[in-house]
């Protein structure tokens, strides 16, 4: 094969990916519509747009409730609130996983017990968590990573037989089902992210979904200043302002009705990757539950083997992926490496009496180390966009680093 791009070659690729997030008119007449209403902000809470998407964003999710808020971390921070979780309490999270997860355990008062990733999907070891649990644990917060979710008949049985709660981090999972439920639909509260990169957006924001009247009022209260929801007995609550502004929900709305269309050809082309990948030497897949019943996915995280890649690392492939015009990063470092997830500069006092436990330094998850450092590169969701041509690129232009990986691996000195 030719010499690699990063080098100077010629890309694989010379054609851009469709450009994300798809805008068009309709979004612009959206937002105008509410400049127009002279209703922009989220007071009183919800507006009508925020109702609207809630309302529809739910409804697919397969959930009876939607709470808009401002962002895809205080979500997690508010559902943990809303479930009385805080001070003396302990939440289980994965290891591999932006660093909001465990940073809304904190946020809420309470500890992150972090624990390993399962080897064949990377999602949370249901052995690990069950052998966390404390007499302090109130929840456990899966997260549904790249194409995958996390094994949701283990967890929900864990939490059933010991009395704890599921807030399941769907930032990852817009529109993927398991037996035929909904991402976000199994725990307690489900919450997604809609910031720019995620594939249902506004810039920002994010929602919380329940089927759990009371949780979503008290949600509701939380987001809203402490505000009452509860007609019958409308006590206040201790929150903050959080709302979503009625231009980001009106986005929202515009977005959600193109979202089953990018859906299916983000699943056309994930097939497509799975029937041409196992020629390259050195990738692989890892495979999807046969318990996923709708896929989706906002990254999709292929496997590589660094020996096969003469050692490089897994952030030198994807630079040369992207120089070869195949969108590819590297996303997550693994908890105990993560310069992000700095708990003692919090200077709250989980994070004090917790000093021991909280520092990365003392952390090993070896899974989530090797995955998150050596052997997990994202692919960006935009190439599966792009048709079976789109897919046999990435394909082609991952064979063609392979062969040259030697080329990227600095020369001893």
């Amino acid at each position: 094969m030719s010499r690699l791009a990063i080098h100077g070659g010629t890309p694989v690729r010379a054609d851009a990916y469709p450009a994300w997030p798809e805008v068009s008119e309709r979004d612009a007449a959206a937002v105008a519509d509410v400049v127009r209403s002279g209703q922009i902000g989220g007071f009183p809470e919800p507006g009508p747009r925020a109702a609207e998407f809630a309302g529809r964003f739910a409804a697919y999710q397969g959930a009876e409730h939607g709470i808009v808020m401002a962002n895809g971390t205080v979500t997690m921070e508010v559902a943990l609130k809303a479930l009385g979780i805080g001070w003396g309490d302990e939440v289980i999270v994965p290891a591999l996983t932006f660093a909001a997860t465990a940073y809304a355990a904190i946020a809420a008062g309470a500890l992150p017990v972090i624990v390993d990733v399962e080897p064949s999907r990377w999602t949370i070891d249901c052995d690990q968590v069950e052998a966390a649990i404390t007499s302090r644990t109130a929840a456990i917060m899966p997260v549904h990573l790249g194409q995958q979710m996390a094994d949701m008949d283990r967890l929900c049985d864990i939490a059933e037989r010991h009395g704890l709660a599921v807030v399941e981090d769907c930032a990852h999972a817009h529109g993927r089902r398991w037996r035929d439920r909904g991402a976000g639909c199994m725990g307690a509260f489900g919450s997604f992210s809609h910031q720019t990169t995620k594939i249902l957006t506004a810039g920002e924001g994010g929602t919380l979904l329940t089927s759990d009247e009371a949780l979503a009022r008290r949600a509701h209260s939380l987001i809203d200043c402490g505000r009452p929801k509860d007609p019958v007995d409308p006590q206040p609550s201790f929150g903050a302002n959080y709302r979503l502004n009625e231009l980001g929900a009106a986005l929202l709305c515009t977005q959600l009705d193109r979202f089953e269309q990018q859906r299916l050809a983000r699943e056309e082309g994930e097939l497509a990757l799975e029937e041409l990948i196992g020629d390259v030497t050195g990738v692989s897949l890892n495979p999807v539950d046969e318990r996923v019943t709708r896929r989706s996915f906002y990254r999709y995280i292929v496997r590589i083997d660094p020996e096969a890649f003469a050692g490089a690392s897994n952030e030198a492939v994807a630079d040369a992926l992207e120089a070869e015009g195949i969108g590819a990063e590297v996303q997550y470092p693994p908890m105990s490496r993560y310069d992000l997830f700095q708990p003692r500069l919090s200077r709250l006092p989980v994070c004090v009496e917790y000093a021991d436990r909280l520092d990365p330094t003392k952390m090993s998850f070896p899974v989530a180390e090797s995955a998150g450092e050596r052997e997990s590169l994202y692919l960006n969701e935009n190439v599966f966009r792009a048709g079976r041509r789109g897919i046999e690129d990435v394909v082609e232009a991952l064979a063609k680093v392979q062969q040259h990986a030697d080329e990227l691996v600095p020369a001893p000195v």
